[in-house]
């Protein structure tokens, strides 16, 4: 069935298998950065979130390898039991890999103060 619904998918891509392969990280990493900015966090649930985000990211089509890190830095300054701080995405920190036809993009998702931007990139991407 999975492949059946390739095949179909397919005929819907005008674009090489790294073309292809580049976009399916782009999506994957939109989809993080959008579905968890604003997520409720504190140091006692980060771990957990991380976890969460890279293993629901991991079931996604052609994703070979997912990695969420959430800094500390801010969560830390928690001021009573009753605080905690919204995600927002200079706090994440996400690396995968797609593998498309033996095409793999590394792409990342990282704050660059520079920009003060959470930018998302391909880091590389190599052919088998």
């Amino acid at each position: 069935m999975r492949i059946e619904r390739e095949k179909i998918a397919e005929g819907y891509f005008k674009c090489t298998d790294s073309e292809r392969a580049a976009f399916e990280a782009g999506i994957k990493l939109g989809t993080v950065y959008h579905q968890f900015v604003g997520t409720p966090i504190s140091i006692e649930n980060v771990e957990l979130l991380e976890n969460a985000i890279a293993e629901g990211t991991k079931i996604q089509p052609f994703v070979y390898d997912a990695e969420v890190h959430i800094s500390r830095d801010v969560l830390r300054s928690k001021k009573s039991e009753f605080d905690y701080i919204s995600l927002t995405g200079d706090m994440m920190n996400v690396s995968l890999i797609v593998d498309f036809k033996g095409v793999r993009v590394f792409a990342k998702m990282k704050f660059v103060p520079e920009m003060n931007y959470p930018l998302m990139f391909i880091e590389k991407v190599e052919k088998k």
